[in-house]
């Protein structure tokens, strides 16, 4: 049997429907296809912790903002690329595991921002290590050149993908 599905996938279109070209199957197949193995291959991090990927994704973006670990709703939807009521519903988790909390705004009273307490900067600090060397681990079969190709090809077809320029977008 052969351990690349989708070029198998690819080979029975060609066979069935010699008119069509089922070519990008052989890449943006293999990248959902990935993207399903990645998912199921780094989700037990932030399980094991009781949180789901969005949640570790609320508790990362306030860290990488450095001290004092605060962002608005707004902020954090555009970091993390969802709606500002994804956001509450992920922050209203992490408030119940004393993870996050909600501040007052210095510069503006009626603001509010999200941010680490202590507890979730240790836990965030701690399964970022662990997140990090479980992506390094999943890397290591792959040499440095092709790593670096790999990041510049993925750069590439993000620009194409997030430039709106695609079929059924009206970006």
């Amino acid at each position: 049997m052969n351990d690349d599905h989708i070029a198998e996938i690819v080979g029975q279109w060609r066979r069935e429907r010699p008119d069509l070209d089922p070519s990008p199957l052989l890449i943006i197949g293999r990248i959902q296809r990935l993207a399903n193995v990645l998912d199921a291959a780094l989700r037990p991090t932030f399980a094991a912790a009781g949180l789901g990927n969005g949640e570790f994704d609320v508790l990362a973006a306030l860290r990488r903002e450095g001290e004092p670990y605060t962002l608005t709703a707004g902020q954090l939807s555009h970091r993390m690329l969802v709606t500002t009521g994804a956001v509450t519903k992920r922050v209203d988790r992490l408030i119940a595991r004393g993870l996050v909390s909600r501040l007052v705004s210095q510069s503006d009273a009626r603001g509010r921002l999200v941010g680490l307490t202590p507890a979730g900067l240790t836990l965030t600090d701690r399964l970022t290590e662990e997140h990090l060397a479980n992506e390094a681990a999943i890397l290591h079969g792959l040499a440095d050149d092709d790593r670096r190709a790999f990041e510049r090809l993925l750069a590439a077809l993000t620009r194409t993908v997030g430039s709106g320029a695609l079929p059924g977008t009206h970006g």
